[in-house]
């Protein structure tokens, strides 16, 4: 079934007398349960239609429809109101609260969910246990690894149980070795039947999802299926050939 719809999908700016066409008739269908790479070159209009997905802005033509409901016409108001019970968001940096504990940075989205605390606590520890952060939820950010902050933000993305997940460039402040981890880990979510939907410029993150679209100049250029690389089992040959050092005890 599909879970996005996109049909013909337009977006202009105005920049000065310039009209800027960031999006040219994108007509594109992604289906629950599918783990999606989208790439692209700077400008070529992968970050727009993320937003557009994302609900974080509004088409300036054409229709979308996520999980069969139009959202294309819908107001500012409702779009905060999709964005909260159906899609979970991961940046490249993190957006974490520095002092704030990880278990309490995992329940901010359920605050505009009207539940108590005690359900909302408990939410956020079983997506931190999830993500392998069971032992670190009353750690600050700066407790934290990079990779450990972005599980937290991946947490923090599951907790209103999402229809899907947009990632906009997950590992672009992460290590190599720490990319990987974080691959593993939307590997497994997608395992689970989470459609996940990735923005991102490198070619060796893409490889682990199971479909790649390209866009050049505002439109697709090429969408096809991929026999993805197990994140997982990259990460057990880097160890065989090189353990990990320990953490620093400040994060341990």
């Amino acid at each position: 079934m599909a879970l996005i719809e996109a049909h013909e999908l337009a977006k202009v700016y105005r920049m000065g007398e310039t009209l800027v066409h960031a999006l040219a008739g994108v007509t594109l269908a992604i289906d629950e349960g599918e783990f999606v790479a989208i790439m692209g070159p700077s400008g070529s209009g992968k970050s727009t239609f993320m937003n557009l997905v994302g609900c974080l802005d509004a088409p300036s033509g054409g229709s979308y429809r996520l999980a069969g409901e139009e959202v294309a016409g819908m107001s500012r108001d409702q779009l905060a109101a999709i964005r909260n019970r159906r899609i979970g968001f991961v940046f490249q940096q993190f957006n974490l609260l520095p002092r704030t504990a990880a278990v309490d940075n995992v329940m901010l989205p359920l605050l505009y969910a009207h539940q108590d605390k005690a359900t909302r606590r408990a939410r956020a520890r079983s997506r931190l246990e999830l993500v392998g952060l069971g032992d670190r939820m009353d750690h600050t950010p700066a407790q934290l690894s990079g990779g450990q902050q972005q599980r937290v933000a991946i947490a923090r993305a599951l907790v209103n149980d999402p229809v899907l997940v947009l990632a906009d460039e997950p590992t672009g402040a992460l290590d190599s070795r720490t990319s990987l981890d974080v691959m593993a880990l939307f590997q497994s979510l997608h395992a689970k039947g989470q459609t996940v939907v990735m923005v991102t410029h490198e070619p060796d993150i893409a490889r682990f999802a199971t479909r790649i679209v390209s866009f050049l100049d505002g439109r697709v250029q090429h969408d096809a299926p991929n026999q993805p690389a197990s994140a997982a089992e990259r990460l057990a040959e880097l160890d065989r050939a090189a353990p990990r050092a320990p953490l620093p005890e400040a994060l341990a």
